[in-house]
This record gives C-alpha cells, sequence and structure tokens, in this order.
C-alpha cells in the first residue's frame, strides 16, 4: 500500500495506470469506521486499483463547527485500509490543497444545495464541491464511492459531476448502522454514553414514521409533526430540521405517494448528527 502526500505525484500515478486499471475511489476525512470501510469492500469487489482520500477538509466546516476537533489518526486509518486492500492513500496537508493565496471555488445553486444542510450549514456544500471537483482531477477515478447516509451530500456530488462533465461514475451505498440502529459516524466518538443512548431514538424515529406511512398516513406536516413529538421525549436532544421530501429534488411534498424521504438533523450535546430514511407508500 502506497501513503501519497504530494499532488504531483498523486497526478503521476494515477496518470500512469489509467487506462490499464479500473480506478476505484473513496473520499474519506478519515477516522474510518465500518461504513467508510463497507465503501473500500466494494470499491475492491469492483475495481483493480482502490484509492481512498483522507483529508478533514477545512471549506467544508463553518465557523464554530468541528473542525479542530474532527478526530485524526492516519496510523489507525492506514492499519485499517491496508486490511481492507487498499492500494493507494492520499493523505495531502491542508497546505497542499489551499496554498496560501487559494481563492477559486465550485458552487451549486438551487435547491439541491441551499435547503435542509445547505441552510444550516451555509457554505458547507461549496466546500464540498471544491474539494471533490480537485480529488476528481487528481485522481480521475473510473468510479467513486459514498454512503447514503450523507444523502443531501450525494445528490449534490452527482449534480456536481453531471454538470462539469467529469469523468467518474457516482455510486451510493447503503447507510451502515450499529446494533442499536444508530448510522455510523466520525462524529459518534464525541457521544458520551448518555448521549449515544439518546442517540438512538433517531433511528426509531425514522422506522416509526416508515410505519406510519404503511398505516395509511398521507399527510407529510403530520409525520413531521408526529416525529418531531417522539424526538422531544428525548431532553438530551435539540432538534435541528425534521423533514419530509421528494428522494430527487429535496421539494417538500404536499401527499405522501410513491416514495418520499424522511431526514433529520439534530445535535446531542455538542454533536450534530444526520439521519434519512426513504418512506414507501405500498
Amino acid at each position: 500500500m502506497r501513503l501519497i502526500k504530494k499532488i504531483s505525484r498523486m497526478r503521476d500515478y494515477s496518470k500512469k495506470i489509467k487506462g490499464t486499471r479500473v480506478i476505484g475511489f473513496v473520499p474519506t476525512m478519515g477516522s474510518l469506521h465500518e461504513g467508510h470501510l463497507s465503501l473500500i469492500r466494494k470499491a475492491r469487489q469492483q475495481c483493480e486499483e482502490v484509492m481512498i482520500s483522507i483529508f478533514v477538509n477545512p471549506t467544508q466546516f463553518g465557523k464554530g463547527e468541528d473542525y479542530q476537533r474532527y478526530p485524526r489518526d492516519l496510523s489507525k486509518d492506514m492499519k485499517l485500509s491496508e486490511k481492507e486492500g487498499v492500494d493507494v492513500i492520499f493523505a495531502p496537508s491542508r497546505e497542499e490543497m489551499y496554498p496560501q493565496g487559494y481563492s477559486t471555488f465550485v458552487e451549486i445553486k438551487g435547491n439541491l444545495s441551499s435547503t435542509l444542510e445547505g441552510a444550516s450549514r451555509p457554505g458547507h456544500f461549496k466546500g464540498v464541491a471544491t474539494i471533490l471537483t480537485k480529488l476528481f482531477n487528481i485522481i480521475n477515478p473510473d468510479y467513486s464511492y459514498f454512503g447514503e447516509k450523507d444523502y443531501q451530500q450525494a445528490l449534490v456530488v452527482k449534480k456536481l459531476v453531471k454538470e462539469l462533465n467529469l469523468d467518474t461514475r457516482i455510486l451510493v451505498l447503503p447507510t451502515i448502522r450499529g446494533k442499536d440502529g444508530l448510522a455510523l459516524s466520525s462524529r459518534n466518538s464525541y457521544l458520551n454514553k448518555k448521549e449515544r443512548t439518546a442517540a438512538t431514538i433517531f433511528y426509531k424515529v425514522l422506522k416509526r414514521a416508515k410505519e406510519w406511512v404503511g398505516e395509511g398516513e398521507k399527510d407529510p406536516s403530520a409525520l413531521v409533526s408526529k416525529m418531531r413529538a417522539l424526538i422531544e421525549k428525548e431532553p438530551l436532544v435539540r432538534i435541528d430540521y425534521v423533514a419530509v421530501v421528494n428522494p430527487k429534488t429535496l421539494e417538500k411534498v404536499k401527499e405522501v405517494r410513491g416514495e418520499v424521504l424522511a431526514l433529520l438533523a439534530v445535535n446531542i450535546g455538542e454533536t450534530r448528527l444526520i439521519d434519512n430514511i426513504k418512506l414507501a407508500d405500498s
């Protein structure tokens, strides 16, 4: 397994193998967990060369967010990556990706990037789009893998790739959960024991919403109200948003018909977590 820290070396290596080996790429901010590893394993199944990036991207963090304390452990990440058969880790420094005087950014306009996470974290998707455009151009992967937990991000990335004609195919894989149902996230490590227990309410609420739809609930406003009421029973949780939307556009729906998406974002202590589930009207 190779560890590459310079853009020039990473680009040269990718150019050398491009066209002779199918490249699968998993972009990460490190602190790898089973969710990341599931993406790596899928890439390993489908591709001849598996690359991951480990870079805590400062431009997608807002003022007062957790950039400084975001968990970092390159040594542990390298061991996990090697065990999963990763061929290359690209782990550049902040200065390598954003040298002094850097001033070029990619911004996606419209509802996909301005609602929900976009509204709660202004500038977040601008940072995501910028770093991914850079990484796709440096690595030039055939396939790039993302998790469904960050559902809105996956839609934004697909739009980015389509509209900028970037030469990679985006694959989105199911959310990986712990035994208690909590979606795996590097930020879960911030939670203390009581907060971790409280966090299990999210998936319970999402599953209950799916049951309500199965029982005949068609009113998205009623669904949101019921979901909020259940979450508010947990005193450690502060709700950012609860929404029921079209899974392709993220626009609010007037009626639960066909497949719709329920999303939520909450804060527990100083930790912000997101989750989602598709609600099928069957």
